[in-house]
């Protein structure tokens, strides 16, 4: 996922001379005028998690057993704490909910490349202190789509994790997981963000 094949096309001059050009009256071919447009730049996205720095209120509905018949939401209630690193290139989430079946404790850690200008976002739950693989992506418009890989009872899927309805104080969060190659998707984790007054 999110392989990129790079091509180039080179381009050869040729350069054709008025020879025998006095002869038939044709004048001297003009050059063609220089492009004028404009260069394109590419975005800068390095700060696109900077509107989230600080402290959550969070809200979380997981679909506990995902992509079977026993899927059934549960909800938690917590806190996020978002630190930046690096200069605004890189971010670590401290989550911490709880609820009536338990509690979760995530980090996770973004990180931008600057290349590619995508984040890469890395997520483990402490209950097993295994890291995901990450899922890649950026900004678009206001919102952040985020695509990888992981493992579900032994099988490979894919991931899609959305950020929308972002404002200052306030964001949502949404995984989806498919396992037929991204035709259909199934929800399992939504999360509303909002923002806490900073401690004095």
């Amino acid at each position: 996922m999110n392989l990129r094949t790079l091509s180039r096309t080179w381009a050869v001059p040729f350069l054709l001379t008025a020879v025998g050009a006095t002869a038939t009256g044709a004048p001297p071919a003009k050059p063609e005028p220089a492009s004028t447009a404009p260069a394109v730049t590419e975005r800068d996205g390095s700060h696109d998690f900077d509107w989230e720095i600080g402290t959550w209120a969070t809200s979380v509905k997981v679909l506990r057993n995902p992509l079977s018949p026993k899927a059934a939401w549960v909800e938690f209630n917590g806190t996020s704490v978002i630190h930046a690193l690096g200069g605004g290139r890189a971010n670590l989430v401290d989550l911490d909910v709880s609820g009536p079946v338990g509690r979760i404790q995530g980090v996770s850690l973004r990180l931008y490349n600057v290349q590619a200008r995508q984040w890469g976002l890395n997520f483990a739950n402490m209950g097993d202190g295994l890291l995901t693989p990450p899922s890649v992506g950026e900004f678009k418009n206001g919102r952040g789509e985020f695509y990888g890989t992981d493992t579900l009872r032994g099988r490979t899927i894919l991931v899609r994790f959305v950020i929308l309805d972002v404002t200052p104080d306030s964001a949502r969060f949404e995984q989806s997981y498919s396992a037929d190659g991204g035709k259909t998707w199934e929800l399992n984790w939504i999360a509303t963000d909002r923002r806490l007054p900073a401690k004095p």
